[in-house]
């Protein structure tokens, strides 16, 4: 059985280690952390199986076929690297941290070295399959458009650069326009959806982003267009926020959880 740590303890990491210690995916949850050291006493708490052990990353890396990084962009730098050298496979859930290409670059070269895998979850959008499948030949243009309420968007740095007041939005207004290089940096807990998109398709500086701030909204939309030599397509999720954090999709944490489970299955469905 495969032994998993878990780093990050918060709204995608917490619902994982749940999803674990109920049974729901057959793997061995063998550590956690998280820098909050609150966060990692409150998920225990929540969990049935008292077993899993609270360790750093450098520690965790030594017991465990797998880490899940579940933390922020700026985590991936030390969790990703880490776990290759110690020849642990690793899954990301900050995809925007691989918009460095620095850090892509590294990542593939270390996972080529150790004979690692890197697992990228698709998150809080649908239609990762049908682009995969299209990019075997001719993709002319990828746009993500994200519309979610203002406060989901509170803290994100373009919001604090540019000193952009959501309490005074009323209505449905755009804050962003452009490249999925930008949108990333700009809305790291937000838009993780345009890495994940830019990395099957047509590559960051390629991929379209509008974020839509809408005081209406109760849910998070991510509207995907697609244009290629196979046709066109176009996918439409509107997902309910988290209810521990609404700058998350609910989606991504069952996202991670949907390819936990497809790693640790000996049948694989999809593309």
């Amino acid at each position: 059985m495969l032994k998993i740590g878990v780093f990050g303890c918060g709204a995608i990491g917490a619902e994982l280690c749940k999803a674990i210690d109920s049974g729901h995916i057959d793997v061995e949850l063998y550590a956690i952390y998280d820098r909050h050291e609150q966060a990692t006493v409150d998920l225990k708490d929540k969990l049935r199986n008292t077993d899993p052990k609270v360790l750093e990353i450098v520690d965790m890396v030594k017991h465990v076929d797998l880490v899940v990084e579940c933390a922020s962009q700026q985590a991936v730098y030390e969790v990703v690297p880490a776990a290759l050298h110690a020849k642990c496979d690793v899954m990301s859930i900050s995809v925007g941290a691989f918009a460095d290409q620095n850090l892509l670059k590294t990542t593939t070269d270390l996972a080529k070295e150790y004979n690692c895998k890197v697992y990228l979850p698709s998150g809080a959008i649908a239609g990762l399959d049908g682009l995969k499948s299209a990019s075997s030949t001719s993709i002319y243009s990828v746009t993500l458009t994200t519309e979610k309420h203002p406060r989901s968007l509170a803290g994100a740095p373009y919001i604090i650069q540019n000193n952009i007041d959501l309490d005074a939005i009323t209505g449905k207004t755009v804050i962003f326009e452009g490249m999925a290089t930008e949108a990333v940096k700009a809305f790291p807990a937000n838009v993780n959806v345009a890495a994940s998109l830019s990395l099957a398709g047509i590559g960051f500086e390629k991929t379209k982003v509008k974020i839509i701030a809408n005081p209406a909204l109760s849910r998070n939309i991510h509207e995907i267009n697609v244009e290629g030599e196979f046709g066109s397509f176009t996918t439409r999720v509107e997902n309910v926020p988290s209810p521990t954090n609404p700058k998350t999709s609910y989606l991504a944490a069952l996202s991670a959880i949907s390819t936990l489970k497809k790693i640790a299955d000996p049948l694989q469905v999809g593309t």
